[in-house]
């Protein structure tokens, strides 16, 4: 599909996939005036008349907009994660269909595969149990978004397609310590202990679950060559191909921002799914998509990215209080 000469709604486009995605559009030739990018605050697709409105007039919709969070933000707000994602998902993409959008790219997640799918998991395994628990109402939810993308092509015709990234990391990332992922999490502490002089930092779990991560950048560039190139029922696995457990993340973590102390795991807590890793095959095989972004130089450009916005938003604090609170001469 052409997709230079197209109207483009981006849910989700001022969050952290949702920025990166944007800018990959602008690079494939998409002009700024035909991407339709409006915030939460604008349109809360939770709503079904702003659903209705917001597809009128388009030609493709990439639904990349969700309520997520790490395990500790899955363990509270279960319910608002089930409920958020569904109605989100299900009622822009029956708008989509009334309002004769061409094409729907609903972007899933890793969550969506069973607790102990075989490694790596492969899209065919999707059914095969109940995902793990402290994120399943997630999961859950944005599988339902295939189950509907299938059946509206089976009985309506309409070109609906389902990506599973698996979890991201990169510049943009989220850093809030209430809903961030493990990465900006462990970035953080890391960063924070070191400034702190702290002997040791905790993390939970065991250390031996591990995961797969993608730089966000390969995630966006993804999910345009499917936009473009792939029009099939089957879901397609994003991902890098490569798994790393959490003992040797933190371990990397700690190398590239110069911390020195120990860490000690808190086995109270829990370690979400015991292994991810994905066969990407499908996706370089059905539209090229390979990512190229080595892990570690990765980890560098978001820690190097944290580091400077961090100081960008102290200097803009220090700043308002001066200006509030003008010293007396």
């Amino acid at each position: 599909m052409k997709i230079t000469d197209k109207k483009i709604l981006v849910t989700g486009a001022n969050g952290f996939l949702g920025k990166h995605l944007v800018a990959e559009l602008i690079n494939n030739g998409c002009s700024q005036d035909n991407l339709y990018t409006p915030s939460h605050r604008e349109m809360d697709l939770t709503l079904i008349k702003n659903c209705r409105d917001v597809v009128q007039g388009v030609d493709i919709v990439i639904h990349a907009a969700g309520e997520v969070g790490g395990i500790g933000f899955n363990r509270e707000k279960p319910g608002d994660l089930f409920y958020d994602n569904l109605m989100m998902g299900v009622q822009l993409m029956d708008e989509s269909r009334k309002a004769g959008v061409k094409k729907f790219v609903a972007i899933g997640t890793v969550c969506a595969y069973p607790k102990f799918a075989k490694v790596p998991f492969e899209e065919m395994s999707l059914w095969d149990g109940y995902p793990e628990e402290t994120n399943a109402p997630y999961g859950l939810a944005k599988k339902m978004l295939l189950v509907q993308a299938q059946a509206y092509r089976q009985q309506h015709g309409f070109n609906a397609i389902y990506l599973l990234p698996t979890n991201l990391y990169g510049p943009g990332d989220n850093f809030n310590p209430d809903s961030s992922h493990v990465i900006p999490a462990l970035i953080r502490k890391a960063l924070e202990a070191k400034q702190k002089s702290l002997a040791e930092l905790e993390v939970w779990g065991s250390g031996e679950a591990s995961r797969e991560f993608l730089y966000v950048q390969d995630a966006a560039r993804a999910i345009v060559l499917a936009t473009i190139g792939y029009d099939g029922s089957e879901p397609v696995n994003i991902g890098s191909g490569e798994e790393i457990k959490i003992k040797t993340l933190i371990n990397l973590i700690k190398k590239l921002v110069g911390y020195q102390g120990t860490v000690r795991w808190d086995r109270t807590k829990p370690d979400g799914q015991p292994r991810r890793k994905l066969n990407t095959q499908r996706a370089q095989i059905e539209f090229g998509f390979k990512a190229e972004v080595p892990f570690e130089q990765g980890l560098k450009n978001e820690i190097e990215w944290y580091i400077s916005d961090y100081l960008a938003r102290i200097k803009k604090e220090v700043q308002w209080y001066e200006n509030e609170y003008p010293t007396k001469s």
